[in-house]
């Protein structure tokens, strides 16, 4: 009997030295990953207008149309996606019949690990002339919009198009997420909300969606990460250019920090090197704000989170 609960004590110090172990490895490669971006980016922060190359703009008038183009990217993507989203994965744990229900969530599942370059030749290669008659319509019946106002593209490769791309592509992530965590929801409960009256909408409403909101943000919030980092799918949409523009439908658009450094660092040297590295360091500070924010949000709800102490 003692021999086995040695057995079994050492067998809890292995795994909880492996986790432990685990959690500091994590924290060291990120830490790794900061302390290079930041010396390598030192350089940039001095550099003058005629080595920054755009222009005769400074570092910090170049950082900016960057900084404006991956966030406006990614919050025209949440838009589209996020009422999607949630749909869908209401419609799979709640509505659909059983044997649907599985197929569905497993169309779902597959579409989430759909390479990023798939969606951009899609988006280029179908979307992009589809849609450009509509943006047309738009532009001429819609133009008193300053966001819809023309000269619209010829080739339909703008930052909505850029955003519509985004947005199927982490329509999988969040959806499949928030159906994990509606399917979660205790079952007592639906059935009390049924239980006093309430329609099938009215139980999603007042018993689903709450449980599961801090998971919606969680979901969210991964999906606007997808967002804000995906290259290449934006670098082949888009017809870029550095600038800050809230004009959807124009040719000349703002472009993300991703696709600038995918599009230009084959090029690069010397400074320009270190100038795109400080532009990594931007997007990979903006995603830890971002992440913040989420957990910050999430920790409000912890009795929902999944992360309980």
């Amino acid at each position: 009997m003692s021999a086995t609960n040695a057995v079994v004590r050492r067998g809890d110090r292995v795994f909880s030295g492996f986790a432990y172990g685990s959690g500091i490895a994590i924290l060291v490669v990120l830490a790794a990953v900061a302390v290079f971006l930041i010396a390598q980016s030192l350089p940039a922060v001095t550099a003058t207008p005629s080595q920054v190359n755009q222009g005769g703009m400074s570092f910090w008038e170049y950082l900016l149309p960057l900084t404006f183009g991956t966030i406006w990217a990614a919050a025209l993507s949440l838009i589209f996606a996020v009422p999607l989203s949630l749909g869908i994965a209401l419609f799979i744990s709640h509505y659909a019949p059983r044997r649907l229900a599985g197929v569905l969530g497993n169309v779902v599942d597959l579409l989430a690990a759909v390479p990023s370059v798939v969606y951009g030749l899609w988006g280029i290669t179908v979307l992009a002339p589809s849609i450009q008659p509509i943006y047309e319509w738009m532009t001429v019946n819609l133009g008193w919009i300053p966001f819809f106002s023309g000269p619209v593209s010829g080739t339909g490769r703008t930052i909505l198009t850029v955003a519509i791309v985004l947005a199927v592509m982490i329509i999988p992530i969040i959806s499949a997420l928030c159906r994990e965590v509606f399917l979660q929801t205790p079952r007592l409960n639906e059935e009390a909300a049924l239980a006093l009256g309430a329609t099938k909408w009215e139980m999603v409403r007042m018993a689903v969606l709450p449980f599961g909101r801090a998971g919606i943000v969680s979901a969210v919030m991964l999906g606007l990460g997808r967002a804000l980092g995906e290259t290449m799918a934006v670098a082949m949409v888009l017809s870029p250019s550095v600038i800050i523009s809230f004009f959807l439908l124009r040719s000349e658009n703002p472009t993300t920090i991703a696709a600038n450094i995918a599009l230009n660092f084959p090029e690069a040297h010397d400074i320009g090197v270190n100038i795109l590295i400080a532009t990594g360091l931007l997007l990979f500070i903006i995603t830890l704000v971002i992440n913040g924010i989420a957990r910050l949000i999430i920790s409000k709800r912890a009795a929902f989170s999944g992360a309980n102490s």
